[in-house]
């Protein structure tokens, strides 16, 4: 059984760069905020939109 991985079929210069960020430590703020957990949420109310 041949086992595929994402390095073979990836061209060198974005295995590079998958490289690099994998190098690169990010902060769990830094994290929550590529998620996107920091963003305020809304909700409709009387038909206008508020933030909750």
């Amino acid at each position: 059984m041949m086992i595929m991985k994402l390095e073979n079929h990836l061209r060198t210069d974005n295995l590079e760069k998958i490289k690099k960020i994998r190098e690169e430590k990010l902060s769990k703020h830094d994290l929550r905020e590529l998620m996107g957990t920091n963003r305020d949420t809304y909700k409709r109310h009387n038909g206008a939109i508020r933030r909750k």
